[in-house]
């Protein structure tokens, strides 16, 4: 597939060449896992989960764990032309040529996305059709959705619930065996069933009216994975990081798993008890090593619960510093109101700041307590103050709306509370903005709320409306929402068995592809299939008997039915339940707390694991900032050379800004920074190179806040570049002088010999002509340009090989565009061009040899 990138938009995409990333000798490689992200590469390099998996295998002698995205669809009409199938990334190998395809199920909208997956890697879809000829790879499934993808069921050979670091390694080396042995599939699924958290969904059926049929003779329920502790589980310190911006580019901590608040519609908040949290030393390592081997400028500490993490403070205080030191930003994701005291509110004032989000979920007291919120409305003010307090000026909650019992105070309920938030800013304060978004509520399974309805369409429709035009009112109030039609389609199928699968494939068929994604999801052709089936979505949404069997009732989290029966009996009381890692155990079933036996198995007891027995609120002062270091400081000043050769051809002047910064903080160099509210390195690069075009004379200049010699430099920052990018020579420059630009770039041309003579012909024409213009499509419309005018020299260097030299001192011109103007007959990709030195209009240049220019 990589032959296929020079063709390709953000071709670095389909590399793999980042840095970070595992890429081992196939002769020592005993079984191979693709990680398919069924979504395209910005989204699926911010998934955290499929880091960790990464890491757990590739840590493993003879296992090799390799990445592959949904490719964008420009790809897909070029690899479809070409007949290319869907490759990994790291190696570039078939997905057909892999022992396991493993996709991660994050939401129920992918769905139809990894049948577009399999498609493209020329896998059948359903495991009856691989296992009826062929070598096929094993296509698995996990992620949140694994809980319930019945919809699924037909099309993959293995899922796993529950935690996949342990289980994925068990499951590899258990294929690799098969593989060496000639096991055949379906002894092999056999002994699949031994891994905890291992579903075989052959070999179970299920009917609506009799429930779910084992078909293995002691294989009748699937209880979860489980990692006991975090502390001894794999977690990446040396994270890949993309090339291409990716949606949270980041290093994102997995500080905790699990959460014991109790939120009745939280499918998250059930499914991953118990709680486990990381020790302060092993986090401490863990964003030490990760900053630094990333160069990552922004840190997320990250779980489901952030700011019930017991040690927050503590947390805090012993990362505070390298990010004060380093301009690197802090974020949290959304938080529960009062779970942030003043002290780590003034940590974060003091560095480079994100967005703060809160999220109450419901608006009313009463509506919190139905759904076991846990948080008072002067919880949420008193929190929205110290944001305010400390200088955020913008605030969003999340709301959800069509939870059970909700009325119409309890919408308008939404607004009214953003007006108060909004209320709590100091008098005077600039630039406010309250955002609420709000998201139709989806009854999920293994939750208190999986029985109840789903509210229609035209209630959904009708909420979001009204509430636009409440908040119309107010300019420093903002409304956002989720699509309705998303949320309904969701509904259907977070709450669907099997008889769903025939309508995922007939919408895969239908062109239904990235649900999840707004400018591209349209509800049309799901109506259609499920009309063309005889079939009303709106039955899956509607309320469920307590008492009737339900699709994943033989798939366990842990979390036992009677529990979540009473959950619900307590919400429509309007009854809290407390959070048990500070309370009494609420016997949800999980642990093994009080003598009680839980039905997880792990290495060690199922109990809450806590840094303290009861969470840090001001326990930790602050540490005092460091004395205020002068960022804008100019200590040294150079002109830098670097090659770009192999993948790197490929980076947009945009990624190569985004690469060097970081390389630069791995290399622990330190680059001054502009004044102002939002300081950027002092780094400026030259005339940006035409993507897929290598060089030997690249150059950007930039200013040091800390005197290093130029050798020193280059030999700190050439180990921490990705593949592809040399430092080639560094120049000391006097302390302000601005810097020449070359303005004479030579390249250097070389085409397939089997149009070498047409393009040599061209050349000779070019050289006879008196004019030639070239015409382009420019954003503002056609454009064109004298290219004699340009081109100052031609010569013929070899048999396939013409190098030329443009000045580039009034005008520019692309090389690639120029050539191809010159040699229609090239396609690109097909010929290599590469800048071989630069010269200024005084003499002298780069390489050293241009100085006889």
């Amino acid at each position: 597939m990589r032959d296929l990138v020079p063709r390709l938009q953000k071709p670095t995409q389909y590399l793999g060449g980042e840095w970070g990333r595992t890429a081992k000798d196939p002769t020592t490689v005993r079984a191979r896992v693709a990680l398919a992200f069924p979504d395209f590469y910005e989204v699926g390099m911010s998934y955290v989960g499929g880091r960790i998996l990464y890491e757990a295998v590739n840590r493993v002698s003879g296992l090799a764990a390799e990445r592959v995205f949904a490719p964008a669809d420009e790809a897909v009409v070029v690899m479809r032309e070409s007949g290319a199938a869907l490759c990994t990334l790291e190696t570039d190998t078939p997905l057909t040529a892999c022992d396991v395809v493993a996709f991660h199920l994050t939401h129920e909208l992918c769905y139809t996305s990894v049948l577009h997956m399999l498609d493209l890697a020329g896998i059948p879809f359903r495991t009856a059709d691989r296992a009826a000829g062929g070598h096929w790879p094993l296509v698995i499934a996990g992620g949140g959705c694994a809980f319930n993808a019945e919809p699924m069921a037909p099309f993959f050979d293995v899922m796993v619930i529950g935690d996949g670091e342990t289980a994925l390694v068990d499951i590899l080396g258990l294929v690799a065996e098969a593989r060496e042995a000639g096991t055949p599939r379906l002894e092999l699924l056999h002994n699949l069933t031994a891994i905890p958290g291992v579903y075989i969904p052959e070999f179970f059926e299920f009917d609506p009216e009799t429930g779910i049929h084992p078909l293995v003779a002691g294989y009748d329920r699937v209880v979860k994975a489980v990692v006991a502790d975090l502390d001894t589980a794999p977690f990446p310190s040396c994270q890949v990081v993309p090339f291409a911006q990716a949606v949270h580019d980041r290093l994102s901590v997995e500080i905790a798993r699990g959460c014991t608040r109790g939120c009745r519609f939280c499918h998250a908040g059930m499914i991953y008890r118990p709680v486990r949290e990381r020790s302060l030393g092993a986090l401490e390592k863990l964003v030490g090593e990760g900053l630094g081997r990333t160069g990552y400028e922004e840190l997320s500490f990250l779980s489901l619960s952030t700011g019930d993490f017991s040690a927050l403070e503590s947390l805090f205080a012993q990362s505070i510093d390298r990010c004060r030191r380093d301009q690197i930003a802090v974020s949290l994701p959304s938080l529960r109101a009062g779970t942030l005291s003043d002290s780590i509110l003034s940590m974060m004032a003091g560095i480079r700041r994100t967005g703060a989000t809160v999220a109450p979920e419901a608006a009313t007291q009463r509506l919190r307590d139905v759904i076991n919120k846990g948080i008072t409305e002067e919880d949420i003010l008193a929190h929205a103050r110290r944001l305010f307090a400390h200088g955020w000026q913008q605030i969003k909650l999340y709301f959800m709306i069509g939870l059970p019992t909700e009325t119409e105070d309890d919408v308008r309920g939404i607004f009214e509370l953003a007006q108060r938030v909004l209320a709590e800013a100091p008098r005077g304060a600039k630039r406010l903005q309250v955002t609420a978004a709000i998201s139709p509520f989806v009854p999920k399974p293994h939750t208190p709320f999986q029985w109840d309805a789903q509210i229609n369409l035209e209630q959904i429709r009708s909420r979001v409306n009204f509430l636009r035009e409440l908040f119309a009112s107010e300019r420093r109030l903002t409304l956002r929402w989720h699509e309705p039609e998303m949320s309904f389609l969701e509904g259907v199928f977070a709450r669907g068995g099997r008889e769903l699968a025939p309508l995922v494939e007939a919408g895969w068929r239908k062109g239904a592809l990235f649900c999840s994604w707004i400018d591209r999801f349209d509800l049309a052709p799901w109506l259609e299939v499920f009309a063309e089936a005889g079939l009303s979505p709106a039955d899956w949404l509607a309320e469920r008997d307590l008492d009737r069997p339900l699709p994943w009732d033989h798939l366990s989290c842990g979390v036992s039915p009677a529990y979540l029966r009473l959950e619900r009996r307590r919400a429509l009381e309007g009854t809290i339940t407390g959070d048990c890692r500070y309370g009494e155990c609420t016997g949800c079933g999980v642990c093994n707390e009080g003598g009680r036996k839980s039905p997880l198995t792990a290495e060690a007891p199922i109990m809450p694991r806590l840094n303290n027995p009861a969470p840090e609120r001001e326990a930790v002062a602050a540490p005092p900032p460091p004395p205020k270091e002068d960022l804008t400081r100019k200590d040294a000043h150079f002109r830098v050379w670097y090659a770009k050769h192999g993948s790197a051809i490929y980076l947009s002047q945009l990624e190569l800004g985004r690469v060097i910064e970081r390389s630069l903080r791995r290399a622990g160099l330190k680059p001054s920074f502009s004044a102002g509210y939002h300081p950027l390195p002092q780094i400026s690069f030259g005339r940006a190179l035409p993507v897929g075009v290598s060089s030997q004379a690249e150059w950007l200049g930039i200013f040091l806040r800390e005197a290093v010699t130029a050798e020193e430099f280059a030999a700190r920052l050439n180990p921490n570049l990705p593949e592809g990018l040399a430092v080639v020579g560094v120049e000391p420059l006097a302390g302000g002088r601005k810097m020449a630009h070359p303005v004479l770039e030579t390249f250097v041309l070389t085409v397939p010999e089997e149009l070498a003579s047409q393009c040599l012909q061209g050349w000779q024409d070019f050289t006879r002509a008196e004019t030639f213009p070239v015409t382009w499509e420019s954003k503002k419309g056609p454009r064109t340009l004298e290219a004699k005018a340009i081109v100052v020299a031609v010569a013929v260097v070899g048999p396939a090989v013409v190098r030329f030299t443009c000045d580039f001192g009034e005008t520019y011109l692309s090389p690639l565009r120029l050539v191809e103007a010159v040699c229609p007959q090239l396609v690109r990709g097909a010929y290599a061009l590469a800048k071989t030195g630069v010269a200024y209009a005084e003499g002298g240049g780069w390489p050293p040899e241009m100085n006889d220019c």
